[in-house]
């Protein structure tokens, strides 16, 4: 017999979901199957597995340790160099500054993304153990391309990660970024239009008017410094859709330099040359949180900058 105490990681989801991520090797059936025989239990009480567990709820398996052993996988662990820039930290969030190159999430079963990062960052402070990565683990709430520098916001603990990813959810978080387009731009301005997704190209197409499987976007943007050839701006994100800073700026004329997907061939081919710029000069500058209850409350109506890389910094003052 084990006997496994709700932590607060893992409370407030379904008895069935959290057996999943235990016995992850088992069918759901076994599940089930051990609940009607009272093999599994929930507070020394019969179960179906439909209760939403909280904190300190006593699970027993009245299983063999053969069976067990059987139905537990292992927990592996990618080892990497958790060289992460911490903006802010406290017991439930992460702020971070991403550097360009670094994946949000993995696109492939052997990437190395910033969510592996974070888990090695709190494994090496004594954050968070290995078996506790079973049945929760730390995550991102936002998402930057690979290519696009600045703050990612990630969840240390279940509380963290709710809370966030509501307010992603309700856009009540202001995302504010900077860039350096292509032309001159004089005003203040908040376009719309609608965006559509490519799946098998990863590209995306604006439109003014609306199509079908295509989800309206909006983009406000302010000039902060041009040279006439080139500006500055500070783009604030209402919606946030897949590449819309950069596919939205350039469906109007002002392409992001360094952007090789939606960018001008011919200014990107001139930055790169000059400068070995490979990437856009996008970066996720500043949040600014709402006011805010509960376990993130501490971030009610704070602010904060991420500083621009050195790359990014050095063209601009160059142009």
């Amino acid at each position: 017999m084990q006997s496994i105490i709700v932590s607060k990681n893992e409370a407030n989801q379904r008895l069935d979901k959290l057996l999943a991520k235990y016995l992850n090797q088992a069918p759901k059936s076994f599940f089930y199957k051990m609940l009607r025989k009272k093999n599994i239990t929930l507070n020394g009480k019969k179960a179906d597995g439909s209760e939403k567990v909280v904190e300190n709820d006593e699970i027993k398996l009245f299983l063999s340790d053969e069976t067990i052993a059987k139905f537990t996988g292992e927990v592996t662990v990618q080892k990497v160099d958790a060289n992460l820039a911490v903006l802010y930290e406290d017991e439930n969030i992460l702020l971070i500054n991403k550097e360009v190159g670094m994946l949000s999430q993995k696109a492939e079963k052997d990437d190395v993304s910033l969510v592996e990062c974070i888990v090695d960052y709190m494994l090496q402070r004594g954050q968070l153990t290995k078996e506790e990565l079973r049945s929760f683990k730390p995550s991102i709430c936002n998402r930057l391309d690979r290519n696009t520098s600045g703050i990612v916001v990630a969840g240390k603990t279940l509380a963290g990660l709710q809370a966030m990813a509501q307010l992603f959810k309700d856009r009540t978080i202001d995302k504010y970024y900077h860039c350096i387009v292509k032309g001159k731009v004089d005003t203040k301005q908040k376009i719309q239009g609608y965006l559509k997704k490519d799946e098998k190209t990863n590209r995306v197409s604006i439109t003014r008017e609306e199509q079908v499987g295509a989800d309206p976007i909006a983009t406000e943007y302010v000039p902060l410094r041009t040279n006439g050839s080139y500006t500055l701006l500070e783009v604030k994100l209402i919606t946030g859709k897949t590449h819309q800073i950069r596919a939205h700026l350039q469906s109007i004329g002002h392409p992001i330099i360094g952007d090789y997907k939606y960018g001008d061939s011919a200014t990107n081919q001139q930055m790169k040359q000059r400068y070995g710029l490979r990437n856009q000069l996008l970066h996720a500058y500043r949040v600014h949180f709402p006011k805010l209850q509960g376990a993130c409350s501490n971030l009610s109506d704070k602010e904060f900058i991420a500083p621009r890389p050195e790359l990014f910094e050095n063209i601009l003052k160059d142009l």
